[in-house]
């Protein structure tokens, strides 16, 4: 009787529900057999420990009740009323194991939905702020890049038409005020955009095959056509075959470094150079200007995408007063496997 009382409290003591249950189970069946009676305390020991027990513990528990407690009881010189407690025990133990097993997998389907929507959540934020990411250096690199040409070619053609009538001349500035203050305005939204956004979330949005090299071309003939000044492409070293990632990295970097160079030093010639030296392409945007750096009202959103989309392929870049006059943009950028680069020469 002493070890039944003793093991009634195993299903809440005992660390291991499986072996709990097995322990029950034996005392119960020892208890049959040798005391023929069935405990109440020893009846309610077994039953919680086959609901605590895991999937193993229930089938020990089933295993050591199904058949040991029908055939002592059956078998011993019980009472008809011991007989039937007896039978009546054996078939609750498996009923109390399927409650557990229910209850265990009702909990671990609900911990498993709180970790699935959780992971959902975070893959969802991620998302969004790569998003949010892209969105701003799009706007900055394209949209930006437009509206900024808007404003020089206004001032450059007010500027370069003598004798032109007041209300001409007056239309002319104030084109160049609003696209001036929408490229504030502009700067506010990019500082929102930026404000939740980290690197890593944009590369993906770096890899993309165009533009590439090749469109440089047409990129330094927009900018002789609207600044009127001069603008060469240098290409040092065989030209190899770069990552699109590589190749839209660089792109961008020299159109940025156009657009800083007609609005800190209108009318500035500009030279871009390519050098190719097998393991990184270097690229080189100088312009002859007084070589100020960006006006602290910009925002620095230029520089701070330069450095962004080269960190984005594993490169560098430095910005900076050249020697000798003007201002200096140096990337260093890793070379891949891609489409094909610029062609070599200088124009």
């Amino acid at each position: 009787m002493v070890l039944l009382c003793l093991c009634a409290t195993l299903p809440a003591a005992f660390p291991r529900p499986a072996v709990a249950a097995f322990t029950v189970a034996a005392a119960n069946a020892v208890s049959l057999g040798l005391l023929d009676t069935a405990t109440v305390a020893g009846s309610a020991a077994l039953l919680v420990a086959a609901y605590r027990a895991g999937r193993a513990g229930a089938h020990v528990a089933a295993l050591a009740v199904g058949p040991p407690f029908p055939v002592l009881a059956l078998a011993g010189p019980g009472t008809a009323e011991f007989r039937v407690r007896a039978v009546l025990l054996a078939s609750l133990v498996p009923v109390a194991a399927l409650a557990g097993a229910v209850r265990r997998a009702r909990a671990e389907a609900l911990e498993s939905t709180a970790a699935r929507r959780a992971m959902a959540g975070t893959l969802l934020e991620n998302s969004a702020r790569g998003e949010r990411a892209r969105i701003a250096r799009e706007l900055h690199d394209v949209v930006a890049h437009h509206i900024s040409m808007i404003a020089v070619q206004a001032e450059t053609a007010r500027l370069a038409t003598p004798g032109m009538p007041a209300a001409g001349a007056k239309r002319l500035l104030d084109i160049g005020d609003t696209a001036r203050a929408a490229l504030t305005e502009m700067r506010r939204l990019l500082g929102v955009l930026r404000d939740d956004t980290r690197r890593a979330e944009a590369q993906a949005a770096e890899r993309r095959p165009q533009p590439g090299l090749v469109q440089l071309l047409d990129l330094l003939d927009e900018a002789r056509d609207v600044s009127g000044a001069a603008a060469r492409l240098i290409v040092h070293g065989a030209p190899d075959p770069l990552d699109p990632g590589v190749e839209l990295a660089a792109y961008r970097i020299v159109q940025e470094s156009l657009t800083n160079a007609r609005r800190h030093a209108p009318g500035a010639a500009v030279d871009v150079e390519l050098h190719y030296t097998g393991d990184a392409l270097r690229v080189r945007v100088r312009d002859n200007g007084p070589g100020a750096p960006a006006s602290p009202g910009s925002g620095g959103h230029g520089l701070l995408g330069m450095r962004e989309r080269a960190a984005a392929v594993g490169g560098e870049v430095r910005t900076g007063p050249a020697a000798g006059g003007g201002y200096l943009v140096e990337a260093c950028l890793p070379a891949g496997t891609g489409l094909p680069a610029a062609p070599e020469g200088a124009r």
